[in-house]
This record gives structure tokens, sequence and C-alpha cells, in this order.
């Protein structure tokens, strides 16, 4: 059995996060993360923090964020699960809801933890294309698994996919939904209504991007409450710290600044699509605080390559995404404006 369990595990294809490059004068744009500071409400929690409290174990129940996300999006405490990061509760979700003969679904491309956690819950993941310009194309009717992972936004491509046909897949599907909606501060639009009102749909949300608190780790879930009361059977007795409890706390009850927050990167996002556009890239248009680009005067290898020369980060995955296409984290305004000016002076290096 153990060399078994051995054999499974070293075949096991591990997610690889954005490379986390050392040293200073590094422009990261690589790993999605926020820009600027979070919330000062977070750094007052954190001064006000007592370190001798770290002798106590965190609320297992984290009653008082619960109570605030609740709060947040309408919806009953009950109907409320909190993670150390969404990542978490995808791997939670795996265990709760996908029987050893079961499967999980994907659209492809799209956020490649979800390949790993198939393969480390050792189930098939059944995967349906986008459409060519990676929108929305509404999977068989044949199609069939225990649990589809919708990520909506998605990432990489950054679209964020129609209510109604969202609803409709949520409506004929007959496993579990999960919308990962890690970027839906920066869309239009979002699809909490279905985690209210459908008995099968999860919405996972994090306080990594429109927060800021990607190094707090804190992600949640908001559905019906057999689905989170299933996903708290599986938990780790104390899954959130005291410290991120206190910090996340701070950072949801501070709207106003989040929003000031999203609509700076919007507006630096809409600012590097024009540019990148007159460059000669294809930019699709995107709904997260990334873009999903082509280069057409440069391969995307050769560019991200020479990029990196010049200490500038963006993120170039050819095995689980496209070969001809970069993610780009939108930065701050004058980290775009390096980006730019690099991607110029390259692209004239190549005539």
């Amino acid at each position: 059995m153990k060399s078994r369990i051995c054999r499974h595990v070293r075949k096991l294809n591990a997610y690889v996060p954005g490379e986390q490059m050392a040293g200073r004068g590094v422009i990261k744009l690589n790993t999605n993360e926020t820009p600027y500071p979070p919330s000062p409400r977070v750094a007052a929690a954190i001064r006000r923090f007592r370190a001798a409290d770290l002798r106590l174990y965190p609320d297992p129940a984290w009653r008082a964020l619960r109570a605030a996300l609740a709060d947040r999006h309408a919806v009953s405490p009950e109907q409320v699960f909190v993670g150390n990061g969404s990542d978490e509760i995808l791997r939670l979700i795996t265990l709760a809801f996908v029987e050893d003969t079961g499967s999980l679904a994907m659209f492809t491309p799209s956020y490649s933890l979800y390949d790993t956690l198939a393969a480390a819950r050792n189930v098939p993941m059944r995967k349906t294309p986008l459409a060519p310009d990676f929108g929305w194309q509404l999977p068989p009717r044949t199609f069939q698994a225990s649990v589809f992972f919708l990520a909506c936004p998605n990432n990489p491509t950054g679209v964020a996919y129609p209510a109604v046909a969202v609803r409709r897949l949520a409506e004929r599907f007959r496993g579990i939904l999960v919308i990962d909606e890690a970027y839906a501060d920066f869309a239009e639009a979002d699809h909490l209504e279905l985690a209210r009102t459908r008995p099968n749909v999860l919405v996972l949300r994090t306080l990594s991007k429109s927060y800021a608190l990607a190094g707090a780790r804190l992600g949640y879930a908001i559905g019906p409450v057999p689905l989170i009361a299933a996903l708290m059977t599986l938990k780790d007795s104390y899954n959130v710290n005291r410290l991120t409890q206190a910090a996340a706390l701070a950072a949801v009850t501070d709207r106003a600044y989040q929003q000031k927050l999203v609509a700076r990167i919007r507006e630096t996002r809409r600012m590097l699509a024009d540019a990148l556009a007159d460059l000669a890239f294809e930019v699709t248009p995107s709904d997260a605080n990334f873009l999903w680009v082509r280069p057409t005067r440069i391969g995307a290898r050769t560019l991200f390559d020479a990029l990196r020369e010049r200490r500038i980060l963006v993120r170039y995955n050819p095995a689980d995404w496209h070969p001809d296409y970069l993610r780009i984290t939108v930065g701050t305004g004058r980290e775009v404006a390096a980006l730019l000016k690099a991607i110029r002076a390259i692209q004239g290096g190549a005539r």
C-alpha cells in the first residue's frame, strides 16, 4: 500500500507558482498581486494585535470574520466558509464532493491548480475547450462530472462569462458547480446570486487580490448550508490563524478603500491594454487585474526571456496555457511605464 501511494505521489505534477526573483529592482507582474498596500485599517489591526495572544488557538469558526463576510454578501453566517486561501477550499471540495469513482471538470485553458487537485485525488479531469477567442462555450449536454471548476473571470485569460450562460450551466449540470471568483471585484458583475439560490453552486472569493492580502492567505466560500456544512466537517480544526483573521476583518470592513483600489487598477488596466494594442499585441478584453496578450512582432517566449533579463517578470506557462500568450499583471503606473519602455526596446532590437 505504502509503495503504491508513493508511486502515485511521484507521478503528480505540482502546481508551479510564478517566479519569486530575489533582489532589489524587480518589477513583479507575474502573480496577480495587487501593487498597492492593503487598507490602513489592516496596519492598525496588526499594531493592536498582542503577540502574547499567539499562545492561544484561533477561533475555529472565525465568528467575527464570518459575520462580516455574511453581512457583506447578504447571506447567513452558516452560508460562509473561511479557508487558508481559496486553494485550501478547492482541495476540501475535492474531498467532500468527489467520489473515488468520480471526476472533476474545467474549461481549458484555466487555472492549472485544478489539474493538480484532480491528480492528487486520483480522479479524471474532464476538460472542455473555450471558444477560439477564449470566450464562453457551453459544454455538451452529455458532459458529466462530480465537480466543475469554473474560474470567472478566468485565469489566465481574464474573460468573464455571461450571467445567462453560467446560470444555464448551473441548472443543467448535475454535480457541484464551483465558481472561482478570485478576480470578480475587478469585473462588472458576479455570480453570487447563484450561490444564494442554487443548491449545487459554491462561489469562492479571496482577499489576495482586491484586498491586497495575498501574504495573509485568506479565502472564503459562499453557498447553500448543506455544502458549507460538508466543508466544515473536513477542515483542519484551526485552519485560519489569529493574525490573519484580525487583518482580514479589518480589510473587509473598509469597503471604501477597496473600491478605490479596484478603480485605480481598472484604469491602469485600460491604459496598459491600449498601449499594448498600439505595440501590435493582441489583447484579450479583461475583467481581472491582469491581461492575456499575444505579441505579434516577437515570440512570447522570446519576449518573456528578454523581459526577465531586465528583471521584469511576467507569466509564461506554455505547458498548461498557450505557447503564444503571456499573462501580465496590472502594476503601478510606474511599473507599467517601465514594462512598456522595455517592450519597445526589445521589439526595436528584434527588427
